[in-house]
């Protein structure tokens, strides 16, 4: 006999996943690459600076800015040669 689950309504980012899980693996294994393992380290990093991490694209970009919004935070959109490594 086969259980069926209750699906339960999910966030966009859940307590125990470092990124949100819209975001494609190849995205997070460039972060992780970069030395980003959580989600929250990205505060303040320049959005210029991860769109050129090898696996990260718009999308993810987009994701990633929207969670990070929604937690009162978000990309550095300005600036040069800033936000470059993980906090």
């Amino acid at each position: 006999m086969t259980t069926v689950k209750p699906k339960l309504k999910k966030s966009n980012l859940s307590m125990s996943a470092p990124f949100p899980k819209d975001v494609s693996q190849p995205a997070v294994r460039a972060l992780a690459s970069a030395g980003y393992t959580h989600v929250d380290q990205l505060e303040g990093v320049s959005e210029k600076h991860l769109a050129t991490l090898h696996g990260m694209g718009p999308k993810a970009l987009g994701i990633i800015g929207e969670a990070l919004k929604a937690k009162g935070e978000g990309l550095k959109t300005l600036g040069k040669n800033s936000g470059y490594g993980p906090r």
